[in-house]
């Protein structure tokens, strides 16, 4: 694929899900590895739904490294941006979930956070040919944990500068990445001056801003297009232009809700591509562009692993003809 209109750049990973619901990481019996990454989610669902899509990220030379790549390129997001390790091992992360299916970050296996590739990423090894044809940069805040895919992240920013990319910056708070929650406050909050679209989960809205309000928060940053805030079966909130909105959620059957936040911002980033940012002023354009982020998600939640449930554009359109918020 060539000349993808949406960089994704950051970690690509196995999620191993515990198998068994409502057990605490030692009691858990099996696991099943999937493939996830909040970006490289992203760009995968982005593809599905007719985005072209790149991945920007390091993962190891072994077998999980080689799946993960060999799975982007099936799906067909561009891999130019893909590098690999020579020592250091893919990242893998351990996912038990509760009755309801929701997700807790259990730990890393026998390494420790800073030992996997993604930590890695070099700065300058990023493909500026990438940069000079994208429209959108879509980055996560994991890599700003570690000194050299920090740099990484600087780098990108500059280019996307450089050739007028519109950034997107999902938060994505983990906190098992980061030594210091202050320092990860800190360094996050510097972050913020240089985004065009935040999305936050509530969470993570609370923690950083001390409000779940995307209004006060534009207001607030003084420099950003849209906020959109997550949370999850309760719905969203967003500021985007001058127009804010809640919407509920879809109700569905809900199976795994591991990765409906990236698949949410993928259908944003889709229609924002489609309709063009300037018809954000648009109030109804606006609400719309929500909602289908909103399906989306919530077809992403109906099967478990984040890129395998990702839904077609087609059958967003068929849930979207059937079901109203």
């Amino acid at each position: 694929m060539s000349n993808p209109r949406v960089l994704c750049l950051g970690e690509i990973l196995f999620d191993c899900l515990a198998d068994q619901l409502g057990l605490k990481l030692e009691e858990v019996k099996s696991w099943t590895p999937y493939p996830g990454g909040a970006p490289a989610n992203v760009a995968c669902a982005l593809v599905k739904l007719g985005t072209t899509a790149g991945f920007i990220g390091a993962v190891g030379e072994d077998e999980p490294g080689n799946a993960l790549v060999k799975l982007l390129q099936e799906v067909g997001v561009d891999t130019t941006g893909v590098q690999r390790h020579p020592t250091a091992p893919t990242r893998q992360v351990y996912v038990t979930r509760d009755l309801a299916g929701d997700r807790t970050f259990a730990g890393f296996g026998q390494y420790d956070t800073t030992e996997f590739a993604d930590t890695r990423l070099d700065a300058k090894q990023l493909p500026h040919l990438l940069f000079q044809e994208a429209d959108f940069l879509v980055l996560g805040t994991l890599e700003l944990a570690y000194p050299e895919s920090e740099q990484a992240i600087y780098r990108a920013l500059d280019l996307a500068e450089q050739y007028d990319l519109k950034i997107v910056l999902d938060v994505n708070w983990r906190p098992v990445f980061w030594q210091d929650p202050n320092i990860a406050r800190q360094k996050i909050q510097e972050t913020f001056k240089r985004v065009d679209f935040l999305k936050l989960a509530k969470e993570e809205a609370e923690w950083l801003f001390n409000t779940i309000d995307p209004g006060a928060i534009t207001y607030r940053l003084d420099s950003v297009e849209g906020v959109l805030i997550t949370d999850g079966d309760k719905g969203c909130a967003y500021c985007l232009g001058e127009n804010e909105g809640t919407l509920p959620s879809f109700a569905v059957d809900v199976v795994d809700t591991t990765g409906a936040g990236d698949s949410f911002l993928a259908g944003f980033i889709h229609q924002l591509s489609q309709h063009g940012i300037q018809k954000l002023r648009d109030a109804e354009i606006a609400k719309q562009i929500v909602t289908y982020a909103s399906a989306v998600g919530a077809l992403t939640t109906i099967k478990a692993g984040a890129i395998a449930s990702q839904p077609t554009a087609a059958e967003v359109a068929a849930f979207l003809a059937t079901h109203q918020l």
